[in-house]
């Protein structure tokens, strides 16, 4: 059985902002994680802070090979607790996000795409495959289609729950 540990004043602070604004455990634990980062960086409270030591973590965690989307995740944490904890509107001005580049979608030849839905098992593999590809659908919208939401007049797909359970249409 573990023993309990004693938590900080400033965890204790920033663990209440976080239950506070309603944030789920997994996003509570990811910010937890990005501070202690921060801390074990500094080899200090994160109170002692200065900007030039946000500019530097940053540049640490490029020097480590942290992906772009780690990085961000690791610098919404730390922004979090100097903007919302301890109220250093200073400090979080000096965190930048990156976006990541956009990746390419790969467009199968025809003849690529024939060869896939003729390995498909069935007949009904076949046509969720071919209205999937042919419409740009995901695999979750495929499988949750209903005849009523083809519309084959105007020559379109209702796409009741799409990602995000929310709504679309496609050609």
């Amino acid at each position: 059985m573990r023993t309990p540990t004693k938590i900080s004043p400033l965890r204790q602070r920033m663990i209440e902002d976080m239950v506070a604004r309603n944030l789920v455990q997994g996003t509570q634990r990811g910010h937890i994680a990005a501070c202690k980062l921060f801390a074990a960086y500094l080899g200090r409270s994160p109170e002692t802070a200065t900007p030039d030591d946000v500019r530097k973590f940053q540049l640490h965690l490029i020097a480590s090979g942290k992906s772009i989307h780690n990085r961000n995740r690791i610098m919404t944490g730390v922004k979090f607790l100097l903007k919302v904890t301890m109220r250093r509107h200073d400090l979080a001005a000096e965190i930048y996000h990156l976006r990541e580049p956009q990746k390419i979608a790969v467009v199968l030849a025809p003849d690529e795409v024939e060869r896939v839905i003729g390995h498909a098992p069935g007949m009904k593999a076949r046509v969720m495959l071919s209205i999937g590809y042919g419409c740009g659908l995901r695999g979750g919208e495929v499988t949750r289609l209903r005849v009523r939401d083809i519309d084959r007049e105007q020559h379109i797909i209702r796409v009741e729950w799409s990602k995000a359970r929310g709504r679309r249409t496609a050609t």
